[in-house]
């Protein structure tokens, strides 16, 4: 069972939910910012930007962690200003390098050592080291961001806006895991892991794009797994169709969860691709292998619309022609 919600529910959720609207603002931005050089092969609507040099990929990106977050638990924003880095990174197809971070904390107060605390637990855990940064030691406020820096084969990088018609969406997740107690949107499946068992699941990503076993892929990242799904159709100028009868999920009633709320989730460590139907068996028992649930979820059309169905009930999330989640086009991609 997916819940007692309706496909017409669970569409209006993700389309109302607060981590898909946020990123509304992004095309506009990109519009303001875009500048062409011939090094950036890509940049805006991927999850790091990728700049040739040497025959080689470098693969740049940056994030910063929602202020309610640290408001919610300092310690578990630090970490996860290093987790979503990392994934960044692993979602092109890319080997983590090094980071950088900004942190901004007022006086007199005992945040910036929880947060310190899990920025330096995270970095470990991953073996991606913090070299470097800039502190504001009197700011009015906390706030945490790192930028990464990554590499890759150039022939294995994991674009997101290459998904084709008729491509399969492979949803891949760590389900052994829990609710994170400070955030009710968080699912941590890394914290209580081995720095053995979470780097091979990054590695992994990497060794898939090498082997070009899918044609597009991200992190699945604050607009949850249906809004991330969205992101990438939105970029590569398709649609799709997701059951979400075979959506991956743990065990919600042992979780104390809805399925409304596990589509809102952001995962320790979850990844949605597009690949060749030939290839999605592969993929499959290749994330089983690190520990991973990896599902075929859904198929990619021509239509530029996300619908879910469930049980013959269908619904569209989202009409990327009309309203879209960043407002990228193919072309500003």
């Amino acid at each position: 069972m997916v819940s007692d919600c309706s496909t017409t529910k669970i569409a209006q959720v993700v389309r109302e939910y607060e981590g898909v609207r946020r990123k509304h603002a992004i095309g506009e931005m990109v519009k303001a910012l875009r500048i062409e050089a011939p090094h950036v092969v890509a940049s805006f609507g991927e999850d790091a930007a990728v700049i040739e040099h040497n025959h080689e990929a470098l693969l740049l990106a940056a994030d910063g962690i929602w202020s309610r977050l640290m408001e919610a638990d300092p310690y578990w924003a630090g970490y996860c200003s290093v987790l979503v880095n990392v994934h960044d990174i692993a979602a092109m197809g890319g080997k983590p390098i090094a980071m950088v971070d900004i942190f901004s904390m007022p006086k007199n107060t005992h945040t910036h050592e929880l947060v310190v605390k899990g920025m330096h637990d995270a970095s470990a855990q991953f073996g991606v080291p913090i070299v470097g940064g800039h502190l504001h030691p009197d700011a009015p406020y906390s706030v945490i961001d790192v930028a990464i820096l990554g590499s890759a084969r150039l022939d294995g990088i994991i674009y997101s806006n290459k998904a084709e018609d008729g491509d399969r969406i492979i949803a891949a997740i760590d389900l052994v895991g829990r609710v994170h107690p400070s955030c009710a949107l968080n699912w941590d499946s890394v914290t209580m892991k081995s720095a053995a068992h979470v780097r091979a699941q990054i590695a992994l990503l990497e060794e898939i794009g090498r082997d070009h076993l899918v044609t597009a892929g991200k992190d699945i990242s604050n607009p949850g797994l249906i809004g991330t799904i969205g992101m990438l159709l939105e970029v590569s100028g398709k649609g799709a169709e997701i059951d979400l009868g075979n959506v991956p999920k743990p065990d919600l009633a042992a979780n104390h969860m809805t399925f409304e709320q596990w589509v809102k989730m952001y995962p320790g460590m979850g990844f949605v691709l597009t690949a060749k139907k030939e290839n999605v068996d592969e993929l499959i028992r290749r994330f089983a292998a690190v520990g991973m649930t990896a599902r075929e979820i859904g198929t990619v059309d021509s239509t530029r619309r996300l619908r879910v169905k469930y049980d013959g009930n269908e619904a569209e999330v989202f009409d990327f022609i009309t309203n879209g989640i960043t407002c990228l086009t193919p072309e500003e991609s």
